[in-house]
């Protein structure tokens, strides 16, 4: 068993020569804890810029609601390079925000919010956090071709695409060109679109060296509808404008961030205790999973088997006091009963 660890240092050794690590700290002391009550917190540590564009980006964290949390926050937030760390709040620019939020018996999410096109977007998929008192792994992955990840203990827990699972695709804007854009100025309000039949089927008898290719006839919807879906048709193909292709956010990409230059807390607790650690920022799947199992891998076991033993303890201490107030409560009866009978006996 004493090969385990070596192991997986080892191949996180040899991980980390072909990953980009862009920041990662291991605190040896048991990691940064919120210590007071009813307090807002704000602490960050800067690195040095990069871009993730065309790459993949995994931030990941392990954090420990000791306290059993009731009311507050336990996510990260990535900050631009330019951030002011002196004056970090609530109103500072961030790029992403990722991980636990609890607050009562409604609030036990994990939130994902990304900030695109000056706005900040959130994930519309709930995804719930975990309420315990253990120590969980979470890792956010952010890939180029617009899907991400969302891992909980090395498990994945939400999945699928940014564009849709951030209601973004309200953002989509028609490819026009200006020959296009003029052509729709000189339109008339009610002109009427055109489009294939789609039930429409090739004759049985259609010869094609007679009658040359087969076209399905055009039906006619007026008046124009902005929305381009005419009443009661489920297919169509429209022939007068097309939709951007899958390219149209290269310009402001969902998943791209071209000066992150920090990491931080900025958040508020009404019960502190929560602890944070193995901050990790990186280009690299495999590497986060390996550094995952690592640093919190090695620790889960042991902690949930000091649990179990602290938990008999404290049970085993309440008995004996029970059992002490008992004992204390029958031997104030007997006494209370013993000076009675001196009383009838003085009377």
């Amino acid at each position: 068993m004493a090969s385990t660890p070596v192991l997986l240092c080892a191949i996180c050794v040899l991980r980390a020569a072909l990953a980009t690590i862009y920041f990662q700290e291991e605190f040896l002391d048991g990691g940064l804890q919120t210590t007071q009550n009813s307090r807002f917190y704000a602490i960050s540590a800067r690195f040095k810029p990069f871009s993730n564009k065309g790459k993949t980006l995994v931030i990941q964290y392990t954090v420990k609601h000791e306290q059993k949390m009731d009311c507050g926050g336990g996510y990260i937030k990535i900050f631009p390079a330019d951030v002011d760390q002196k004056n970090l709040s609530g109103k500072s620019p961030y790029y992403i925000m990722f991980g636990p939020d609890i607050c009562g018996f409604d609030i036990k999410k994990v939130h994902v919010i990304l900030h695109f096109k000056n706005q900040y977007h959130s994930n519309k998929k709930p995804i719930r956090c975990k309420v315990d008192g253990f120590t969980h792994l979470y890792t956010l992955i952010l890939r180029p071709d617009l899907t991400y990840e969302v891992k909980i203990d090395g498990q994945t827990i939400e999945s699928g695409s940014i564009e849709y699972d951030w209601n973004l695709t309200s953002l989509k804007k028609l490819e026009k060109s200006p020959a296009e854009s003029k052509e729709k100025e000189n339109k008339p309000q009610d002109w009427e679109k055109h489009f294939l039949d789609a039930s429409a089927s090739k004759p049985s008898d259609w010869n094609h060296e007679l009658d040359g290719d087969w076209q399905a006839s055009l039906l006619q919807k007026p008046p124009y509808q902005d929305d381009l879906k005419p009443e009661g048709i489920d297919k169509d193909v429209w022939l007068h404008q097309k939709m951007k292709n899958t390219k149209y956010l290269l310009e402001y990409d969902l998943s791209e961030f071209e000066n992150i230059g920090a990491i931080g807390l900025e958040l508020w607790q009404v019960r502190s205790g929560t602890i944070f650690d193995n901050f990790l920022i990186t280009d690299d799947e495999e590497y986060a999973e390996n550094f995952g199992k690592a640093t919190w891998g090695e620790t889960k076991g042991p902690e949930r088997e000091m649990d179990a033993i602290q938990a008999k303890e404290e049970m085993k201490k309440a008995r004996e006091e029970d059992e002490e107030e008992l004992l204390m409560g029958k031997f104030d009866g007997k006494a209370n009963n013993f000076r009675r009978f001196h009383r009838r006996d003085e009377l």
